[in-house]
């Protein structure tokens, strides 16, 4: 049974974690080249971006190594999946942030500083459900060989970033 100084701080810290979530993939980006390109590449340059900020914002060792690594695993399947799409004759539209990744960018740039950590890796875990769901469909379903294999040679390290950032929140969240 929880005392109501408990309930209380738990009412009064609900809104601080509070936070936006990455919007999920179109349908048809699970089955078609462009679309999943496009998809592909948004949540890779938000995974690089946010963890950038993370680099510079945040004080703990284990967000920075989280983001680092973060950083050279989308950058290479980034370079996979153009890879892929040249074998494939598709050429891939530049990934551009829409309105809900730049409002995620922007809440981690003004969070406050005892904040970030538990701010950026609540984001990761959206983030990567989302990846995950996208690349597992894609490779699947798509429709280009090429860009099925790229997207099931991405799924080891979102799987593992998941994980990863879960393992984080569940400690953050017991100090």
């Amino acid at each position: 049974m929880l005392s109501r100084f408990t309930l209380a701080a738990c009412l009064f810290a609900a809104p601080a974690m509070a936070q936006l979530s990455p919007p999920p993939a179109p349908p048809e980006a699970n089955t078609q080249a462009q679309p999943f390109l496009m998809a592909a590449g948004e949540s890779d340059v938000y995974e690089i971006t946010s963890s950038q900020i993370a680099l510079t914002r945040s004080q703990n060792p284990a967000v920075k190594r989280y983001a680092t690594e973060l950083i050279g695993h989308h950058t290479m399947t980034t370079n996979n999946a153009l890879k892929a799409a040249k074998a494939g004759g598709v050429t891939p539209p530049p990934p551009v942030l829409d309105a809900s990744f730049r409002a995620l960018i922007s809440e981690l740039q003004n969070a406050a500083p005892g904040d970030f950590d538990k701010l950026y890796i609540g984001q990761q875990i959206p983030a990567h459900q989302g990846a995950l769901a996208l690349q597992t469909a894609y490779s699947q379903g798509g429709d280009v060989a090429s860009l099925r294999a790229a997207a099931k040679s991405a799924l080891p390290y979102v799987k593992q970033h998941l994980v990863e950032a879960q393992t984080m929140q569940k400690k953050m969240m017991a100090m």
